[in-house]
């Protein structure tokens, strides 16, 4: 899930970010920052890798605990209630401990989280762990994204694309070799190797990150513990994490629903409607590599309206016509502009509010990717499955338009 990012104006201008309530302690750490990014986005990488590791031995884990559809659904349902109940008490913590310290320590647990899913044979069994496994994930991509949001305010480039790239890619990878794996090794075995993988990651880019000095929301011992963000900066967090709303509801309705449009309601064949979700991927890879590129010569705002719109026509077209290549089109169309909304969000929500800012939008954003799915098969079982996917269309517009309340809402602030 993946899965928070950038910004421009703010960090030209704000030394810290706007309304934390903690000070942000800085040194200067002048030939490190090259190392210490390559080191996130392999913990990026590496935590796309490992879910997507566990969800393609979801039908081998559903087989082993004899679970209905429905059953199942519930089991895995855990994961996002176990991720949306920890994010909060992780932001609390990277101020405490420092974010770089909880993104270690989370990815470490999600390595290890990842094994037990296979040992597992009842329905309850696999929903205590899978809130374990949620718990872990969610923590991580708080604290990724927290540390994410330090290193993009110290090298002054809107780089937090970049690392969410890397967490597209890693799922790309986790998913291919998953699927190589499938048939030759158990889900216990496979699980174990990419765990194993996870804690590798984590121990060499671990002593990366730590080694850096950069900015660190750590609380300052004189400060109150619990200050609460200022008004005008809690209204900014809710509108970007509003706009993440958004756009993962499209990203979670897309990975569940792209096949099935595309074999139910086009009638293409398997090959193609697989082809089909591998394309609004590759697309949204391809958006967040050059996401930097982009915010830096439009404007984090600019890039998220023209995103959000971009994506709300990509997905009129694929619901709505007949032929199997336009659909695809339309699929790559909403990658490309699903791709910057989520990470743009989460950075500015890191930047006027430290990582309680990160933990409060990347709530509401995995809220999102909790409500998609569900939403849409009831609305497919009501009317039709491509009326119901014209709902991402309106939530991407309705994230333009979020995004263009909130750079309105940032001016204000920063007057």
């Amino acid at each position: 899930m993946p899965p928070l990012n950038k910004i421009r104006a703010a960090v030209h201008h704000s030394p810290a970010p706007t309304g934390s309530p903690h000070p942000a302690r800085r040194t200067a750490w002048p030939s490190a920052w090259p190392s210490a990014r390559l080191a996130l986005t392999a913990f990026f990488a590496a935590d796309g890798f490992l879910f997507a590791a566990w969800v393609v031995r979801i039908p081998d884990i559903r087989a082993q605990v004899h679970a209905s559809h429905s059953a199942l659904g519930l089991a895995l349902l855990c994961v996002s209630a176990g991720a949306v109940a920890t994010m909060p008490l992780v932001g609390r913590l990277c101020l405490r401990h420092g974010s770089r310290r909880i993104t270690v320590l989370s990815l470490a647990l999600l390595s290890a989280a990842v094994l037990l899913p296979p040992h597992t044979h009842s329905v309850p069994a696999l929903g205590a762990v899978l809130l374990l496994f949620g718990a872990a994930y969610g923590g991580a991509n708080v604290a990724m994204n927290s540390t994410a949001v330090e290193l993009v305010t110290e090298l002054r480039r809107p780089v937090m694309p970049s690392f969410h790239a890397g967490y597209s890619l890693g799922g790309l990878v986790g998913a291919a070799v998953g699927g190589l794996l499938a048939g030759q090794l158990t889900a216990s075995w496979a699980l174990a190797g990419s765990g194993a993988f996870g804690l590798l990651v984590t121990g060499w880019a671990g002593v990366v990150l730590l080694r850096g000095h950069g900015t660190t929301h750590r609380r300052d011992p004189a400060a109150p513990a619990a200050a609460p963000l200022l008004p005008k900066v809690r209204v900014l967090v809710l509108l970007v994490g509003l706009t993440a709303l958004c756009s993962s509801y499209g990203e979670g309705s897309l990975a569940d629903w792209a096949t099935l449009h595309l074999t139910d309601d086009v009638h293409a064949g398997a090959t193609l409607a697989a082809f089909g979700y591998a394309a609004y991927a590759f697309a949204m890879t391809a958006g967040r590599l050059a996401g930097t590129w982009l915010s830096i010569r439009l404007g984090h705002a600019r890039l998220m309206v023209a995103g959000g719109l971009t994506a709300a026509a990509g997905m009129l077209v694929a619901a709505l016509t007949p032929s199997a290549w336009v659909v695809l089109a339309g699929f790559v169309l909403i990658g490309l502009g699903l791709a910057n909304l989520f990470p743009l969000a989460i950075a500015r929500a890191g930047e006027v509010g430290g990582p309680r800012g990160v933990a409060t939008a990347s709530t509401l954003g995995y809220a999102g990717m909790l409500i998609g799915p569900p939403v849409i098969g009831v609305l497919a079982d009501a009317v039709s499955l491509p009326v119901a996917l014209t709902t991402v269309a309106a939530a991407s517009a309705g994230a333009a338009a979020l995004a263009l309340v909130a750079s309105r809402a940032g001016s204000s602030l920063r007057a």
